[in-house]
């Protein structure tokens, strides 16, 4: 799909100045990041990164698009955009070289998550896309993780089609949940495009459309005999739960099973004890209790606490709207410019606000792993990576390390093979693994970095 018109339109017009000016052209390098971590944690999960590939080789002007730059006026009724320009915009090619985190990728604030170096009205051009992109998937993805930590084994599943941000809100909240570790989602066209499993039976508009609940289940349980979760809280809902097992008995003698019991709202503590009880004495041992109704990592803490005895956790609006923080928050900055001498210019965004002050630089982020076990990373280091030969031929070339970010494009061209999303989803549960428990993780900025960067300042 081509997304070229997904932007602001002060990057078109930033582009058409730089046209104007003659210096469209100049080489330029670009990091995109986040300066905080969301819901109080202190790293995200980056995600992603294959719609933004998909974004960046789909990248082209179609003839009805340039028609429709060419109708835009400024405040003297003349067109906004000279004819030259527009006839360039047509003939565009991606030529960029792109650098990123792989999704599913542990990321701590001010790390770059991708650096894009090319003409820079090219890759001024791309900036609102790859933040919209990226910002949101890697916020759900990193509010998914810590909903599947705090299941503590259980399975999480995403319900959150419905309450979505629209349709594409829901897709890519649907996938970023996948990757960030739910087992599957109620979302069917998400699963049709990521090959992500789907879960779901019935809502209780089926149980209403019978005169008698049990019967409800009767119909569904011949209907469908292996895919028999029963909603039981439609009416009351211990009789729901009695009527549910009685099905269920049935489903065992005719070689199925009842595979869960759901409930959706009321004491969902009193009522999963409740219904455990009456499972297990009806033989029911394996059927699962799934609960929905507005959950999240804090709530299902505490029903975990308080004893529930669900197993398997149906988690919807909070996660795919990311309830408690709406964005992420990433902000995409100039960080060099080359002149024509081939030599770069580093640049660097100045704030009395200390933490909106930008990092000059071409930057790398070096991951640097325990000596005696390369399994556990032992902190990150932000570089400079052209003046920094003296640092990487003295640290790098003797400790275990990683380069975090991975060549993605040269000159527009994909020279990266994008996982499936199930491997993203195993590096993430591996990666969370590892740094959830960590209290604190040092990451820090090559003092060489922060020299120049103090440095710019001071000019």
């Amino acid at each position: 799909m081509n997304l070229t018109l997904l932007t602001d339109l002060y990057q078109l017009t930033m582009a058409y100045g730089y046209w104007k000016t003659g210096n469209y052209n100049q080489r330029a390098v670009f990091h995109l990041y986040f300066r905080k971590s969301p819901f109080g944690s202190h790293f995200a999960i980056a995600a992603g990164l294959q719609q933004a590939v998909e974004y960046l080789e789909n990248l082209h002007f179609e003839t009805e698009e340039i028609q429709y730059l060419a109708s835009l006026r400024g405040a003297d009724k003349r067109p906004l955009f000279d004819e030259s320009f527009l006839n360039k915009l047509q003939r565009f090619k991606f030529d960029c070289d792109v650098w990123a985190m792989p999704e599913g990728t542990v990321v701590f604030p001010n790390e770059p998550m991708m650096r894009i170096e090319g003409p820079l009205w090219q890759a001024q051009l791309v900036e609102t896309a790859l933040l919209n992109i990226l910002n949101f998937q890697t916020l759900i993805a990193t509010k998914a993780a810590r909903v599947v930590a705090a299941a503590k084994g259980d399975s999480v599943i995403e319900f959150g089609l419905r309450r979505a941000q629209g349709t594409d809100g829901a897709l890519t909240a649907s996938r970023a949940a996948y990757i960030g570790g739910c087992i599957g989602t109620s979302n069917v066209l998400a699963g049709y495009k990521f090959g992500i499993p789907i879960r779901g039976t019935h809502a209780h508009a089926w149980v209403m459309s019978f005169d008698d609940e049990q019967a409800s289940f009767e119909a569904y349980a011949a209907a469908m005999p292996n895919n028999c979760i029963f909603l039981v809280d439609t009416y009351n809902t211990i009789e729901g739960i009695k009527k549910a097992i009685a099905v269920g008995q049935n489903l065992r003698e005719n070689g199925h099973k009842l595979l869960g019991l759901r409930l959706d709202s009321g004491d969902l503590c009193a009522l999963s004890i409740a219904a455990r009880k009456l499972l297990d004495d009806a033989n029911m041992h394996d059927t699962n209790i799934v609960a929905s109704n507005d959950l999240d990592e804090y709530e299902i803490t505490r029903l975990k606490e308080a004893g529930a005895k669900i197993n398997i956790w149906g988690v919807g609006t909070k996660l795919v709207t990311s309830y408690d923080q709406p964005a992420l928050g990433g902000v995409y900055k100039l960080a060099a410019l080359q002149d024509k001498n081939g030599h770069w210019q580093y640049k660097v965004k100045r704030s009395e606000d200390l933490v909106k002050t930008s990092l000059p630089g071409i930057q790398q982020v070096v991951r640097f792993f325990e000596k005696t076990n390369t399994a556990f990373p032992s902190s990150d280091l932000i570089i400079n990576t052209p003046i920094d030969e003296h640092f990487q031929t003295n640290v790098l070339d003797n400790t275990p390390h990683e380069l975090l970010l991975q060549a993605i494009f040269k000159k527009g061209k994909r020279v990266y093979d994008i996982p499936t999303i199930a491997e993203i989803r195993t590096k993430t549960s591996k990666n969370h693994a590892i740094f959830s428990p960590l209290p604190h993780y040092k990451v820090e900025i090559d003092p060489v970095l922060t020299e120049l960067r103090q440095k710019l300042l001071l000019c």
